[in-house]
């Protein structure tokens, strides 16, 4: 294996990971007016109240805990790991890709970041509300901050899937049209609601059980219609106006297995399998990655008009790349080796051996 080749490996692995970690997280954001109220009593280490509306139709329960956040918040800020280490790679081993992304695809990657940023204050600064009227306003920007970044990164998907418009100059741009054509429009939405399904399948396994049957109605009825979603970006892709793969055959396959995982996460929610159900929504969300990179390749940013920036075109000179070695070799390791732990650490559902964060 070429060390381009590895590193477009790691690439992927990273933003797939960061796709299944945040993925939930942004659910559970988007999910706790639903699946907020906490069922148990007093758990440990969790301090009374300080905004006066908890409890107030905000999906909180009358101690201010909300059970859909709770279940996410041993792995909340840990998970963004993956995509600094993603944007890491993307610095150092695809220069020519960061600079032709990141500018042309500005817009988003704005609204993303900002999403972030509002939505991890809300979530942890809800509690410290003075008033009902104020705990509203928190709780809806911890919405906001989950659902904001995934209909980005869904419409990102779907522009990569369909090509980016690619000005005289060489350079990338999106434009208004772009973001809010059929197609891109479609995978936001599909993007979102498969995250939100995927939410509901964590807050399902980690939850106590009135929440996590909630959960499971709730994760089940938006999976079906994320793969509704998924069938009317296909629909758009026949005719001309989706996604314009360079692999057909590999993007064929894998797109069914999107849809197998969907059903199958659909299917284990209605049948109260747990741990299955959510390993089914980690490839649903996992596979977008794989398919844009081996659905696209030789490309890593397809122009709508057809070429593009390839592998060889992006990546950066071999001496930069084993000088990188070392990230790769220690810091990824690390990650993982943290992820696990932190995973075993806060294992079980909430409210039995862990106390109340958010």
């Amino acid at each position: 294996m070429s060390l381009e080749t590895l590193w477009l490996a790691l690439l992927g692995l990273l933003l797939a990971g960061y796709f299944v970690l945040g993925g939930y997280d942004y659910g559970a954001q988007m999910l706790s007016p639903f699946l907020g109220s906490a069922e148990a009593g007093p758990r440990p280490g969790a301090g009374p109240a300080v905004g006066a509306g908890a409890g107030s139709g905000t999906g909180t329960g009358p101690d201010g805990r909300n059970a859909a956040l709770d279940a996410i918040a041993p792995f909340f800020l840990g998970n963004e790991v993956w995509l600094v280490a993603f944007a890491g790679v993307m610095f150092g081993a695809f220069p020519h890709l960061e600079g032709s992304l990141l500018s042309g695809l500005y817009p988003l990657i704005v609204a993303i970041l900002a999403g972030l940023v509002l939505g991890n204050a809300a979530v942890q600064l809800r509690r410290r509300s003075r008033g009902a009227r104020a705990a509203k306003v928190w709780n809806a920007l911890v919405v906001l901050g989950g659902a904001l970044p995934a209909v980005c990164w869904g419409i990102v998907v779907g522009l990569l899937l369909h090509g980016v418009p690619r000005r005289a100059d060489g350079s990338f741009h999106v434009g208004a049209g772009d973001v809010f054509g059929p197609f891109a429009l479609t995978c936001g939405v599909a993007t979102a609601l498969l995250f939100a399904g995927h939410g509901a399948a964590f807050v399902a396994l980690r939850s106590e059980p009135g929440t996590a049957t909630a959960a499971r109605r709730l994760g089940a009825t938006l999976l079906a219609a994320a793969g509704a979603a998924g069938a009317l970006a296909l629909l758009l892709s026949v005719f001309g106006a989706g996604a314009s793969m360079t692999r057909t055959g590999t993007s064929v396959v894998l797109f069914a297995l999107v849809v197998a995982a969907l059903a199958a996460g659909w299917w284990f929610l209605g049948r109260g399998r747990d741990t299955l159900a959510f390993t089914a929504t980690c490839l649903a969300t996992a596979l977008p990655v794989l398919l844009i990179g081996a659905g696209q390749y030789p490309y890593l940013l397809s122009a709508s008009a057809g070429g593009g920036i390839t592998v060889d075109d992006a990546v950066a000179d071999g001496a930069t790349l084993k000088v990188l070695i070392g990230f790769g070799v220690v810091v990824v390791p690390l990650i993982l080796l943290y992820q696990g732990w932190s995973w075993w650490a806060f294992r079980g559902r909430t409210g039995r051996r862990h106390p109340s964060y958010f």
